[in-house]
């Protein structure tokens, strides 16, 4: 049965200042590229046919180190689908001084609920409109056709993916939070259905 491989990509140096990134293409932090080339190891036991990734450089490098310690040369294709959830008038602020101005519930909603954007950004809900087509038309495509499929994104674009995979309702994913450079494994049959999970760590 093919499988399908989820990892957010390492850390990057705003997630390790804890500031909202989003759009803004920033590198991984060294303990990111340490996550990368761990979620490597952890995946060098599995083959894969085709790979994904987003056209921001943290999934793209966590994507690069990861196939470089499996030692397998993919075929990659990159959309901008993939992309993390844009976090509007927040981006590149500090989420602790953020809690401090509008309070930790409030933060907590923008960062984590389905319906709720930040001021200037997206929902969850709108990430998952520009990412679950895509996923549904390329990715889903590819495990139909039999393929092992790895993708290199980001928390949101992912966690929307997560959402569908396990059929999670809106209000289940306050609870949501995907580690940085945790592999996720599905395992799928060729209609797309999940018939096993799990999570390497």
């Amino acid at each position: 049965m093919p499988l399908l491989v989820l990892v957010r990509h390492g850390e990057s140096i705003w997630n390790a200042q804890d500031r909202f990134t989003g759009w803004v293409d920033v590198p991984l932090s060294e303990k990111g590229v340490e996550e990368a080339r761990r979620a490597g190891q952890l995946l060098k036991e599995y083959e894969f046919q085709v790979a994904y990734t987003s056209v921001l450089r943290r999934a793209e490098d966590t994507l690069t180190i990861m196939l470089k310690e499996m030692g397998v040369d993919l075929p990659v294709i990159r959309d901008a689908a993939l992309n993390e959830r844009m976090y509007g008038d927040l981006q590149g602020l500090n989420k602790e001084e953020m809690r401090k101005r509008y309070s930790p519930e409030i933060v907590h909603l923008w960062r984590r609920s389905y319906e709720v954007p930040p001021p200037g950004g997206e929902a969850l809900k709108d990430t998952a409109a520009r990412t679950l087509p895509f996923f549904e038309r390329a990715i889903l495509g590819d495990i139909r056709l039999g393929k092992n499929v790895l993708v290199s994104a980001h928390g949101n674009s992912n966690r929307a993916i997560v959402m569908k995979l396990d059929k999670l309702k809106p209000e289940e994913m306050l609870d949501l939070n995907l580690g940085t450079g945790v592999p996720y494994v599905y395992e799928m049959d060729q209609e797309g259905n999940v018939v096993g999970k799990d999570v390497l760590k």
